[in-house]
């Protein structure tokens, strides 16, 4: 999968003892942070001494993986994180394909002074790495870690913390296997992680039986109140406002998921979640089929991803947030009428 002289060339330089940094990416998810805990623990084993960044905070249903507790976060402790930095020799940037992906941390991740690693799965990857890999076909960087520690001939150093990581990986950025996951081999890496002794089950409700009334209450709002459907564009659309997340005394993670509930929907073929907070619109995109919302947020709304999964932000207002995606779907009317088909 990987290119055989990088796989050699960051060989050589894990073969001796490094100051490694772990860094995720912005807003983080269960790939990026369960990516990054797996590596932390590997890299542990094999005599690094291992540093894992994010640069806020995550869901706190990831808490329980092995590990979560160490992450420096940035934007509670920028002075450790770029002490940490400052020390490191190599730096392995987790599920994400541009320094920008970070935030306020991308300034400080430039400067970095020693080699950095990418290891990713997302479109358009930028040429600040030094050391590549990605794939865009595997399921998850989680996936991908698992490859890579594989590639290095180092599965045996492989237990019960990094494949909880990883599991969790590969089922949230799946959506518990229902899309992104129609390769056999991801299900011959799933059937390896079980085989070291994880209750898959277990890390399921871990993740997902977890709400609280809060966030199922806002769940039930957002579906009954907050829901547009415009059906000649085969789209729907949920939008948050900054007061109804305080009504609902939002968490982070609270509107992880929430976008899809729109794809569930006959015949509509894209979904968005536009929720606003930090002086901005962060939108989801999702779609069926062969309509690329990676390209949508690349060209209209600063962001990117998957070709059926994406991310992007607006700096204007709901209501104009909203005129804007709209007018952008109806150039796009045609793309959008199609049927999704076996």
């Amino acid at each position: 999968m990987f290119d055989a002289r990088e796989i050699e060339t960051v060989g050589r330089l894990l073969s001796v003892p490094q100051k490694i940094v772990l860094v995720s990416h912005k807003n983080p998810d269960g790939d990026t942070i369960g990516a990054a805990l797996a590596m932390m623990h590997y890299l542990r084993k094999k005599g690094h001494e291992v540093t894992a960044l994010v640069p806020n905070e995550f869901p706190r249903y990831y808490n329980w993986i092995p590990g979560a507790g160490e992450m420096i976060i940035f934007n509670r402790n920028a002075r450790a994180v770029r002490a940490a930095l400052a020390e490191g020799q190599l730096l392995f940037c987790i599920d994400f394909n541009s320094l920008d992906r970070t935030g306020n941390m991308a300034p400080d991740l430039a400067k970095f002074a020693g080699k950095k690693i990418i290891i990713d799965h997302h479109l358009d990857t930028s040429d600040e790495f030094d050391h590549y890999f990605c794939s865009t076909a595997s399921s998850s960087t989680g996936e991908l870690v698992y490859e890579f520690i594989e590639s290095l001939g180092d599965k045996a150093l492989l237990g019960v913390e990094e494949a909880l990581a990883l599991y969790t990986c590969i089922m949230t950025d799946t959506g518990s296997f229902s899309y992104n996951c129609n390769h056999a081999r991801t299900y011959h890496i799933v059937a390896e992680l079980i085989a070291l002794g994880i209750d898959a089950a277990n890390v399921h409700k871990l993740v997902y039986d977890t709400y609280t009334e809060n966030r199922l209450r806002l769940l039930g709002f957002a579906l009954s109140s907050r829901l547009l459907v415009w059906d000649e564009l085969h789209t729907a659309v949920i939008y948050l406002t900054k007061d109804d997340l305080k009504r609902f005394g939002y968490q982070v993670g609270d509107t992880e998921g929430l976008v899809n509930n729109g794809l569930s929907m006959e015949n509509i073929n894209l979904a968005v979640l536009l929720t606003e907070k930090d002086n901005q619109i962060r939108m989801s995109f999702r779609s069926k089929g062969h309509f690329s919302v990676n390209q949508l947020a690349h060209e209209f709304f600063n962001g990117g991803g998957h070709k059926n999964a994406s991310g992007g932000t607006s700096k204007t207002n709901m209501e104009d947030t909203l005129a804007k995606l709209k007018e952008v779907l109806r150039n796009s009317k045609e793309e959008l009428d199609y049927t999704v088909s076996l």
